[in-house]
């Protein structure tokens, strides 16, 4: 969210809620503050928010190790749903008391957001909101990888690394829909349990300590194991680090590994594996998607809904919390304790 939009006129504007970052730090960091209403400008709404759904990417925004930086004081929170509060000059697609999910990249947790209206799309009255700002992101990801950039095919073995996580369980539930065999890597039995009970054919549970070459080798083998003599055709990788290196190993011959992000750090490949393998590395960037491919990203979208109404998918909503303890579940996020999604809900009482 801009500055300009609490800046001017503090003392005479109505306020609202927003969880701050004022300084560069942890969750610990972030200061819940009255702000100033904001107000619509050019092709812009301002949205009620009910709920915000959070995400890895919150843990580095606020660390400024994030792609982008915004100006602070800002608010995290990329992915909310909400209601039409105001609309500026020029948007004629929008109307207040619309229900609609939009991503903000940041801003999301405060009680009012201003963002542009193309960056808003309906969600049907049925839909929870919390079931609506948690499902865009994750299940938009994983289908635009699993379909776009992998074109993965019916029957080919998938491996789904971090996949009790938001991406992690969408990929399970679209790779099975997809018609492919699901394996499910995870860092406890828990998590791991999880991803099964998603959709997952079978699972795996890789070491959370650091791996020496014995460890590592030893991964390898349960991996191996795991997928078969074959391997896997896709492996969709949001964890990165140190299991990369494991993980590209046991990829089919012209197999496709999705770089979908790196919660275990960011990996460096051994670009022999890809030789040998014969193997594609895409990478899987929902942001440029939806910004470079709209009419696809708008199908998907709709496509999704028509999935969540026939009850094929849901985005697993495994905690929600208030604003006032939101920067709370940032640090779970960022401890890597979270499974599914995080949502806050923003006001007292909303049943979304």
């Amino acid at each position: 969210m801009a500055v300009s939009q609490w800046s001017a006129n503090f003392a005479t504007q109505p306020k609202v809620k927003a969880l701050l970052s004022k300084t560069v730090g942890n969750a610990e960091a972030l200061v819940l503050e009255d702000v100033p209403s904001p107000v619509p400008g050019v092709g812009q709404v301002r949205l009620r928010v009910h709920a915000c759904a959070l995400g890895f990417p919150d843990t580095l925004i606020i660390n400024d190790q994030y792609q982008m930086r915004p100006p602070r004081p800002f608010s995290p929170g990329g992915e909310v749903a909400g209601v039409v509060d105001e609309v500026g000059t020029g948007v004629q697609n929008l109307s207040p008391g619309d229900r609609v999910i939009g991503w903000c990249l940041w801003g999301g947790l405060a009680q009012e957001l201003v963002i542009n209206a193309d960056r808003c799309l309906p969600i049907p009255d049925g839909m929870p909101m919390a079931d609506g700002a948690a499902l865009m992101f994750s299940h938009g990801t994983a289908l635009y990888a699993l379909r776009e950039r992998a074109k993965l095919l019916p029957g080919e073995t998938l491996l789904v690394t971090g996949a009790s996580g938001g991406v992690g369980l969408a990929a399970v539930e679209l790779g099975c829909l997809l018609g492919a065999r699901v394996i499910a890597a995870a860092s406890s039995e828990k998590k791991l349990n999880i991803a099964l009970l998603h959709g997952a054919q079978a699972g795996l549970v890789y070491p959370a300590e650091s791996m020496d070459p014995d460890g590592a080798r030893a991964f390898g083998k349960t991996l191996k194991e795991s997928l078969g003599a074959l391997g896997a055709d896709v492996v969709l990788d949001v964890t990165g680090g140190q299991y990369a290196e494991s993980f590209m190993r046991a990829i089919a011959w012209q197999g496709r590994y999705l770089v979908v992000g790196f919660a275990s750090g960011i990996p460096k490949l051994p670009l022999n594996l890809v030789l040998l393998k014969g193997c594609d590395v895409l990478g899987v960037s929902s942001g440029e998607y939806i910004a470079r491919e709209r009419g696809k990203f708008d199908a998907s979208h709709r496509e999704l809904l028509t999935m969540y109404a026939q009850g094929l998918i849901r985005p697993h909503v495994s905690q929600r919390f208030p604003l006032e303890r939101s920067a709370e579940a940032i640090s779970l996020i960022a401890s890597r304790q979270a499974v599914g999604k995080l949502v806050v809900i923003m006001t007292e009482g909303d049943k979304t």
